[in-house]
């Protein structure tokens, strides 16, 4: 959640640190109860924010000079929420097993690269361009946003 002096792209590097350590925690302890609470609770996080990217952040940049960045992010995005489908499926088949914890660390890897280029282009350019309403919207929905039922990111549609 955002506060009134917590800058956007500080909201939204809090909510990555934030994802990698609830999958971190499990990638730590497979076998774990909690753990796996955590990480349930990271995937949906995760779900969430690339929902708030695509549905508040990338429409407003992509009509300035950060079409290609864009394209590249919505990529990503449908790679990472891939791999959650995936990490999903395989917690709920498996019991600890460690392919688990190897596929949290695959995806914490990909989470690095990925978020370091969100964090280094995309962020610092909504900071300094995104309308007042839009940033206003995208407070609120940081603040008490939910991801709506069925949602995907885009390059998963049909």
């Amino acid at each position: 959640m955002t506060s009134k002096s917590e800058p956007l792209a500080a909201a939204l590097e809090r909510e990555h640190r934030e994802i990698d350590v609830g999958i971190e925690r499990f990638a730590g302890d497979p076998s774990s109860i909690e753990a796996a609470a955590s990480l349930a609770v990271a995937i949906a996080a995760l779900r969430r924010h690339i929902y708030l990217e695509e549905e508040f952040v990338f429409p407003a940049l992509s009509t300035g000079g950060l079409l290609a960045p864009i394209f590249v992010m919505l990529r990503e995005h449908a790679q990472i929420w891939q791999a959650l489908d995936a990490l999903e499926r395989d917690v709920a088949l498996s019991d600890g097993a460690p392919e688990v914890s190897l596929a949290c660390h695959q995806l914490l890897v990909q989470l690095q690269h990925h978020n370091m280029k969100e964090e280094r282009i995309i962020y610092p350019e909504a900071e300094r361009t995104l309308p007042g309403q839009a940033a206003e919207r995208l407070d609120q929905y940081l603040k008490s946003g939910t991801l709506p039922d069925g949602w995907v990111c885009i390059k998963m549609r049909s």
